[in-house]
């Protein structure tokens, strides 16, 4: 964007030579203490707004005021993007503990409950594994790689209620934030499993992230362990 250039007696000023910003040896200055206080420096200070407006300057702001107005809907919302199988997913970042490498569970004895696979150590501490894919009716072995990433397996550390839960997934993209008028209704093709589980869906880059419902998923994890 072009700026008014200044006139030649205020790019200079003797502010700046003899003033508060010079060698402060100006006569006036004893007197007004600082050089905005005196009249020579309003004085310069009014010829800066009074100063004509050149042809550039014009142009370049009119190009500026006929800009589509940016939205103005507030990103109050976050979540944590991951992919299970060739499922993009979110998660709001409230439930989430932290992000680990994958490690693999250990079973534990009679118990069968849908989706739970065991138990993981994460850091010393236990947490219960369960899988989204098996709860959602997802295949884990149709995902795809997008281009240009290294693709890592994770867990995904959770918690409901006081309740810690570890959710493999295939790979992480991060945490997006969005406005709540930027989730779309879910599209019926979504396989029915995964559907009842999605509160929408949310278009980031060239994804299409089905947002769970949390509430729903945090029910349905605290019932693989009853």
């Amino acid at each position: 964007m072009s700026t008014i250039p200044l006139q030649a007696e205020d790019q200079a000023g003797c502010w700046s030579r003899i003033g508060i910003a010079g060698d402060q040896s100006c006569e006036l200055l004893a007197q007004h203490v600082h050089c905005r206080n005196c009249e020579v420096y309003a004085g310069s200070a009014q010829r800066n707004l009074d100063r004509p407006v050149n042809a550039e300057y014009l142009r370049d702001w009119a190009a500026h005021f006929r800009e589509p107005e940016a939205s103005h809907a507030l990103r109050d919302r976050s979540a944590v993007v991951f992919r299970i199988g060739r499922e993009w997913l979110s998660l709001p970042t409230e439930v989430f503990v932290e992000v680990a490498p994958l490690a693999q569970p250990h079973r534990i004895p009679h118990r069968t409950a849908r989706g739970l696979r065991g138990v993981v150590n994460v850091n010393g501490t236990l947490y219960p594994c369960v899988a989204l894919a098996e709860l959602f009716g997802i295949d884990e072995a149709e995902g795809v790689a997008r281009r240009g990433r290294h693709t890592f397996p994770r867990l995904l550390l959770v918690q409901w209620d006081g309740q810690a839960y570890a959710l493999p997934a295939a790979d992480l993209y991060g945490i997006v934030r969005y406005a709540e008028a930027d989730v779309k209704a879910a599209p019926t093709t979504i396989n029915k499993g995964l559907l009842r589980y999605l509160s929408g869906v949310l278009a980031q880059e060239d994804m299409q992230v089905g947002c769970l419902d949390a509430g729903l998923v945090g029910h349905q994890l605290a019932r693989t362990l009853r």
